[in-house]
């Protein structure tokens, strides 16, 4: 009886223990388990973290700043763009323009500026007159966040002013032309026509002829 008994315990011991094996075998592997979900879990955010630390030391947008030229350089290049054009609309050949305009410019045959610029050639537009003329700035000569110059104004001529607006990239240390848009516009503001004159009712009379007194007293 007691050895019956004290292999029962025995064996009641083993299952004890392979219990408590397996019982601590499944902690440790929950403990992996939760162990890898959190590297898990760091690993996914950490590109989302290295993005919002790059998305902030990315530099802002560069604000436009004045262009570093003096006035005269201004005109030549204002000037000598419009009569380029001016000489192109009234030959009708824009070869030059194109050819001294910068490479970006040059993507354009000479056609097709002749087809751009047909409308000067109907208007018979004449840019003769920016060669006396001094221009006014709307937009002084500024870089731009991509590198290229612009400028905005006017020629005050009269009847109509010439308004212009231009724009130059780098090419080989010059400012060559890269694009350019010309119009005509008025010199002064213009009045509204005159208000129509209110028409005054003819007089009529009650009867045809002078109108008749009181007849004489005898």
């Amino acid at each position: 009886m007691v050895r019956k008994a004290t292999k029962q315990w025995n064996g009641l011991l083993r299952v004890l223990a392979v219990t408590a094996v397996v019982a601590v075998g499944a902690v440790e592997a929950q403990q992996f388990t939760a162990q890898q979900s959190t590297t898990q879990q760091s690993t996914t955010q950490q590109p989302a973290t290295q993005q919002l630390k790059t998305a902030a030391q990315a530099p802002p947008a560069q604000a436009p700043r004045p262009a570093q030229i003096d006035r005269n350089g201004v005109l030549i290049l204002v000037r000598s763009t419009l009569l380029a054009l001016d000489h192109a609309n009234k030959s009708g050949n824009y070869t030059v323009l194109r050819d001294i305009a910068a490479p970006a410019f040059q993507v354009n045959t000479a056609a097709r500026l002749a087809e751009i610029f047909a409308g000067h050639r109907r208007e018979g537009l004449d840019l003769s007159g920016v060669i006396v003329i001094d221009p006014q700035f709307s937009l002084l000569p500024q870089i731009e966040a991509n590198g290229l110059m612009r400028m905005t104004g006017f020629f005050p001529s009269v009847p109509k002013q010439v308004n212009f607006d231009l724009i130059f990239a780098p090419v080989g240390g010059q400012w060559r032309l890269f694009g350019i848009s010309v119009a005509l516009g008025q010199t002064g503001p213009v009045a509204p026509p005159d208000p129509p004159v209110a028409q005054r009712p003819p007089e009529t009379t009650s009867g045809a002829g002078s109108p008749k007194g009181p007849p004489p007293k005898k």
